[in-house]
């Protein structure tokens, strides 16, 4: 498990636009660079980043070798309904990680 810091309100109104600061612990080899041996280090890159709110895709971006360790990513969405976000990272080597929040909406 990486570690994971997420920044999103636990509450909002209904219609809010809301914003999720999310930032996710790993090193992105990008499997160009030489190691101390002067062989390539393997590749080890997240290449995916997507949050399902109750279920329904609300955001997701494709990301590359030219991404730097430790990828923060910011993104908006509406608040519609009390309920969860799963964010979900993957990766190489089958690496694959989803962190839920609750959000709880008011009229």
């Amino acid at each position: 498990m990486a570690r994971t810091l997420i920044n999103a309100p636990s509450t909002a109104k209904r219609g809010e636009v809301i914003e999720i600061r999310t930032t996710i612990a790993h090193p992105m080899e990008t499997g160009f660079r030489p190691g101390d041996d002067g062989k390539l280090v393997p590749r080890d890159t997240i290449r995916r980043v997507s949050c399902r709110y109750n279920g329904e895709l609300v955001f997701s971006a494709e990301l590359f070798s030219a991404v730097a360790a430790n990828p923060y990513v910011a993104f908006h969405t509406v608040a519609t309904d009390s309920g969860t976000l799963a964010l979900t990272w993957e990766g190489d080597k089958g690496f694959s990680q989803t962190e839920n929040l609750n959000l709880t909406v008011t009229a």
